[in-house]
């Protein structure tokens, strides 16, 4: 039979008969000391376990003698510091000889059963909702504006602030009244002369362009010489 038991702060496995060396204790020499933390029992192939110690086991020991331990130098030093220390250590030891173990009121440890974890259960799968299509946004219809810088005095910013107005293609600028066409460009930087601009427009409209090509070769910045 052997067993772990604690003796003055230290774990051991002993047997019947064994000597060992623990810390210092307080009995005399030839006095018999009494173990009752025993940590585990064992015997052949059975095993007892405490939790932490087994109630009613023990060991009774008898004390040898009390001893010092081997001298240990314990040496300290910090670099580059001048820092130097050196001690000398011996350990107070007792001398004990194991008389006896029993394992009175002892409970054998059940063997403990080897947990199964729980099967997963699969989760269900989750049926995807149907993604609807997105449709694109219609487009509006939007009619072609015709190309009013072909007029003669009409840069892309005046063209640009015509369509703004409404004013998309040749026809609706030969519809529009050249004062009014004045009045809707007069925040554009420059002089700009608009009388021709609607009969410009008309002949842009008709198709007639050898005869704005014409015309607008003999005139000056949109207006006819005189």
């Amino acid at each position: 039979m052997y067993a772990i038991v604690e003796i003055a702060g230290q774990q051991f496995k002993i047997e019947k008969d064994q000597k060992l060396f623990v810390h210092r204790l307080q009995e005399d020499e030839g006095a018999t000391v009494s173990i009752d933390k025993v940590l585990l029992l064992g015997n052949g192939n059975d095993i007892t376990l405490g939790a932490p110690a087994i109630e009613g086991a023990f060991a009774e020991a008898k004390v040898l003698g009390h001893l010092k331990g081997d001298k240990v130098i314990v040496f300290k030093k910090k670099r580059r510091k001048g820092y130097r220390k050196k001690n000398g250590h011996r350990q107070s030891l007792t001398e004990i000889q194991i008389s006896s173990i029993s394992a009175t009121g002892g409970k054998k440890a059940a063997p403990k059963a080897e947990k199964k974890a729980p099967a997963k259960k699969a989760a269900p799968a989750k049926e995807a909702a149907p993604k609807a299509a997105k449709k694109a946004p219609a487009k509006k219809a939007t009619s072609k504006g015709d190309d009013l810088k072909k007029v003669e005095g009409i840069g892309p910013k005046i063209a640009s602030t015509l369509n703004e107005a409404g004013i998309m293609t040749f026809a609706d600028l030969a519809a529009t009244d050249a004062a009014k066409i004045a009045e809707i460009i007069a925040d554009v930087r420059g002089s700009h002369v608009t009388d021709s601009w609607p009969m410009q427009a008309q002949m842009a409209a008709d198709g007639k362009w050898d005869e704005l090509k014409k015309w607008q070769d003999e005139a000056n910045g949109g207006v006819m010489p005189s």
